[in-house]
């Protein structure tokens, strides 16, 4: 009886470890658990619970999980994918039923080949996020997913998009295979360089807007190139700003080149690529190859949405002190999802 009282003040204010589950799995973190807080109260549950199945009480919770492979693979990630379909809209072959079930098999392809990269990424930082909040949560850090399982799942799921690439084109497998070595040399090698590590990470937003072109046959406008690659660049700076702010001392151990970057000087890249990518997409919506292109001279209009979804992500980067997980906020940020939703509607009305 005293060592279950005793067992019971020791858990006393810890939330249940299904209840951490739960809010690991829908959101990827849990913002106010401190460094690595949850991931032991985690990691003690897992031993209690495999002791008490071990004396003949309650079966012990499976290590690995579903909702732990499917939190490995990143699915709330697979939105940056949506990109492939922007040649799709301004090719005008929107409701072409042919070309849009190829983008949507080219869409699946780069989801397996991201989760794949994705796993490969984690394989390799495990360490390093077992310092960070959030990501110390994730299913390798925290012990509930194994390393050989995690790098089998990786190879295979990058075999399995490299194979279904080439089913939809020579061109377009290419385009992939050159996405995935991309993301090999960031996960060795470009991620701890200074610029270039966010560069990369542009590359990879470029060679989906690149694919989804490939994929049906459609000429790749410079300007989709330009704008994709600057946006980008805001999303990815806009990224360790908030790292740095997040993990303060710490954030050198968490990524080496964050020791290179400071607040200040992330702003000022902010600055200029934010400018750039407005100026940009302006002058796409203005230029005449556009309009005879597009068949429209009104494209113009959508240049508040975009003014506002950029503004929308600085005040929430600036003044909430968020952007380290842009898909996140691009699926929670009620504003910034109408913005978008309205962006699209917008375009589709005036090339359709």
């Amino acid at each position: 009886m005293s060592q279950d009282r005793a067992s019971g003040s020791r858990r006393a204010g810890k939330p249940s470890s299904d209840l951490v589950n739960i809010l690991e799995f829908t959101t990827g973190a849990v913002a106010d658990a401190g460094p690595c807080r949850a991931g032991r109260w985690k990691l003690e549950d897992a031993r209690e619970t495999e002791t008490a199945g071990a004396d003949g009480g309650a079966a012990a919770v499976p290590r690995g999980a579903l909702t732990d492979w499917l939190q490995l693979m990143r699915p709330a990630q697979w939105s940056k994918n949506l990109l492939l379909f922007a040649a799709l809209l301004f090719s005008g072959r929107l409701f072409d039923p042919g070309s849009f079930l190829t983008v949507c098999g080219a869409f699946l392809c780069f989801c397996m080949v991201a989760s794949g990269a994705y796993i490969m990424n984690d394989v390799r930082d495990c360490e390093r996020d077992r310092q960070h909040p959030s990501k110390c949560l994730r299913p390798l850090p925290a012990g509930r997913v194994g390393r050989s399982s995690a790098i089998l799942l990786s190879a295979l799921m990058m075999v399995a998009a490299t194979v279904g690439a080439f089913l939809l084109g020579v061109p377009f497998a290419l385009l992939t295979v050159a996405y995935l070595l991309l993301q090999v040399a960031y996960t060795f090698s470009l991620k701890d360089m200074v610029i270039l590590d966010v560069m990369a990470i542009a590359s990879g937003f470029v060679l989906r807007a690149v694919g989804g072109g490939l994929v049906i046959g459609v000429p790749i406008s410079p300007w989709l190139i330009i704008c994709t690659f600057l946006l980008a660049l805001f999303l990815g700076f806009s990224k360790r700003r908030h790292e740095i702010v997040l993990l303060e001392e710490n954030a050198t151990e968490h990524r080496s080149s964050l020791r290179e970057y400071s607040p200040y000087f992330l702003d000022q890249m902010i600055s200029v690529v934010t400018a750039s990518t407005v100026i940009a997409y302006a002058s796409y919506t203005a230029s005449p190859e556009v309009h005879s292109k597009l068949g429209t001279d009104k494209l113009y209009l959508t240049i508040p949405f975009v003014l506002f979804g950029i503004f929308r992500y600085l005040y929430l980067v600036h003044q909430k002190e968020e952007g380290g997980n842009p898909t996140q906020l691009l699926l929670s940020d009620r504003p910034l999802q109408a913005g978008v939703v309205l962006w699209v509607i917008t375009s589709a009305l005036l090339l359709y």
